[in-house]
């Protein structure tokens, strides 16, 4: 490890190209206003040099901020903690021991590989911003930074140094490998990254996406008359060719599949950009992720900031054998609009293999469970409720409109009377001296569960339909909760749901919170 990283004493600055990062990201910022600028200023009778005067004068401001950021941005390694000192105009002191600082993300895209540096945030528990984000050290720095949180401010033996060494391969990987502690729990191929692609829907983010930007780079109405005229020309060359009915239904068929491999293809490389490389190991009770192609992301956290954890598993990954583990962690922000906290455990791998990760790093508990507590099925309905309710008046106003093949929409009545019958079926808890899980789901199935220890609050809940049923639901919460599937044991009978909210209360009142 390089000395100037351990020393106590020494206050220290970011690398010496921070202000172009930092002066990149405001440009981002402020990249439309300066096109608009650009090519509104000149309009009407006014000179054209007035609007790139302007524009030259906000990028010396954006250049001028930048550079001051830099210089007034110190920190000082402590031996219990970082010491961070910036601000221009209001000055800012921030104190953050090692002890709280739940996670460690290390962020290094091509730019950074190219200078040589890596962008690091330290988050704590329930902040919306990271405690301190240091933009940008030098990426033998960062990752002795890392290394130091990891032990409480005291060096590691393995030197930092090896993290620059050619020979070491990625320099985000190197330190992984050269720890003599670490054991690596799950490494993910290139051709399991690509099965992530092809279980997934991803593609449909950049289908969107594009046609998001198309509407709103081109003229109104140009991409229709653009459709329009080409589906006309389309239409008219193939009606001179006389074709069959059998023949549009190929070319139909033929349409469909090539969107469908189109989807398929854009999601493989989405998920080559996000997991190539994916590693999750495992040092002195301290998880690590590193994964990604052009940027690579590694994120640490200590076991015991884990609190909750979720299986899923959708209709195609149940047919390839696969699952999804993810955590919540009392701690990570979204960041420009994207998360690089450590959520994902196995983005993809085999039930066994996750079910070997719980009971890993959670040896304490029997996962999965010998039995489930099964749900009534007496009101199944409630499930497919709001579909007997709106469709029957939809296509009673697509009749009354004159249009009656709206009456097939009540064609969705079975199916969702049925998916609501098995959802139900599968519905189900368990609860004992350590943790509570529950799972659902029939088409997309999850399993999601918490150790008591991590448990904050729990609430009774009984809505009109409930008290009509004679049933109640426990909602139960952890720090850091996020995402669709809630911890809560939902439809229990009343007496079972009050016996269940009377034991975990008692458990939650003797028991110390752990976060």
């Amino acid at each position: 490890m390089e000395t100037r990283a351990v020393e106590p004493a020494q206050e220290q600055r970011l690398h010496p190209w921070s202000w172009l990062f930092v002066l990149i990201m405001q440009m981002r910022q402020f990249l439309l206003p300066l096109v608009a600028l650009l090519v509104f200023g000149n309009r009407g009778d006014r000179d054209e040099m007035w609007s790139y005067f302007a524009a030259v004068i906000v990028l010396a401001v954006l250049v001028g901020t930048s550079i001051l950021q830099y210089l007034t941005y110190h920190y000082r390694i402590g031996r219990d903690g970082i010491s961070v000192r910036s601000g221009v105009v209001s000055r800012n002191r921030r104190e953050i021991p090692f002890a709280r600082i739940h996670n460690v993300v290390v962020h290094q895209n091509p730019l950074h590989r190219l200078f040589g540096v890596a962008e690091l945030r330290l988050e704590s528990a329930g902040g919306a911003r990271p405690e301190a984000e240091m933009r940008v050290l030098k990426l033998s720095q960062a990752l002795a930074l890392e290394q130091l949180v990891r032990h409480r401010g005291q060096a590691p033996t393995a030197p930092a140094d090896a993290a620059a060494d050619p020979a070491m391969g990625d320099p985000l990987t190197a330190p992984v490998a050269a720890s003599p502690g670490e054991t690596v729990l799950l490494r993910l191929r290139t051709a399991e990254v690509i099965r992530i692609g092809l279980l997934s829907n991803r593609g449909w983010v950049v289908v969107l996406a594009a046609l998001g930007a198309t509407m709103q780079l081109f003229p109104r109405g140009t991409m229709s008359d653009a459709i329009e005229q080409g589906g006309r020309q389309a239409f008219g060359y193939a009606s001179h060719l006389h074709p069959a009915t059998w023949v549009w239904a190929v070319l139909a068929l033929v349409g469909v599949l090539a969107f469908w491999l189109l989807l398929r293809a854009l999601s493989v490389a989405l998920a080559l950009l996000r997991y190539h490389g994916f590693q999750l190991s495992e040092h002195e009770r301290r998880l690590t992720v590193v994964s990604g192609l052009l940027t690579r992301l590694r994120s640490s956290v200590a076991r015991r900031r884990i609190q909750a954890w979720t299986l899923r598993e959708s209709p195609l990954q149940r047919w390839a054998r696969r699952r999804q583990l993810r955590i919540d962690i009392a701690a990570g922000a979204a960041v420009e609009n994207e998360r690089r906290d450590l959520r994902e455990l196995a983005p993809l791998a085999t039930p066994e293999a996750c079910d070997a990760l719980v009971q890993r790093l959670l040896p304490q508990l029997q996962w999965p469970p010998a039995q489930w507590q099964p749900v009534q099925r007496r009101g199944w309905w409630r499930l497919c409720l709001p579909a007997l309710l709106w469709l029957p008046v939809v296509a009673a106003a697509a009749v009354w409109q004159q249009f009656p093949m709206g009456a097939l929409i009540l064609l969705w009545l079975p199916w969702s009377a049925f998916r609501a019958h098995r959802q139900m079926a599968r519905m189900g808890y368990h609860l004992d001296d350590q943790y509570v899980a529950v799972r659902g789901g029939w088409w997309q199935r999850w399993w999601r569960f918490a150790e008591l220890d991590k448990l904050q609050s729990l609430r009774l809940s009984r809505s009109p339909l409930d008290r009509w049923l004679g049933t109640a639901s426990v909602w139960l919460d952890t720090a850091g909760a996020g995402g669709s599937i809630a911890l809560c044991l939902r439809y229990l009978p009343e007496a079972d749901a009050r016996a269940v909210y009377a034991q975990l209360g008692q458990a939650l009142a003797r028991r110390r919170l752990h976060w």
